[in-house]
């Protein structure tokens, strides 16, 4: 049975699909990009507040589903300028302290312009 996941500490989507979803134990959560889920709006210029924010709005909907950082097994890690790596490494380890599986790629542009987008798959 398939589970959705939805929070107000957390931006809503902004197309046709779930911020999250649980099925047999294990969120599967969409990428979360910095928005400030309060005003709508992108938290920061740099990546590190970026960074930040996007942590801080999956650790909403880890909260929602019952979970949280300690439970991540895997993150997929979207960065606009690869350069930003260490500035982002530094915010990621912060939260992500039992070093999940992770892929981090750039990509030529993400969603509102933002500097980065991170999505999980955790245990419930």
């Amino acid at each position: 049975m398939l589970r959705k996941i939805s929070t107000d500490k957390a931006p809503a989507a902004i197309g046709p699909y779930s911020q999250g979803i649980i099925v047999n134990g294990m969120l599967f959560a969409s990428g979360q990009i910095p928005i400030n889920p309060a005003t709508g709006e992108i938290t920061g210029t740099d990546i590190a507040a970026q960074a930040d924010q996007v942590c801080r709005n999956i650790g909403a909907l880890l909260a929602e589903a019952g979970t949280d950082y300690t439970k991540v097994v895997k993150t997929t890690c979207f960065l606009a300028d690869m350069g930003d790596f260490g500035a982002f490494n530094e915010v990621y380890a912060s939260y992500f302290t039992e070093k999940p599986a992770r892929s981090c790629v750039a990509v030529k542009t993400l969603p509102k312009n933002v500097l980065c987008e991170v999505e999980v798959i955790a245990e419930v």
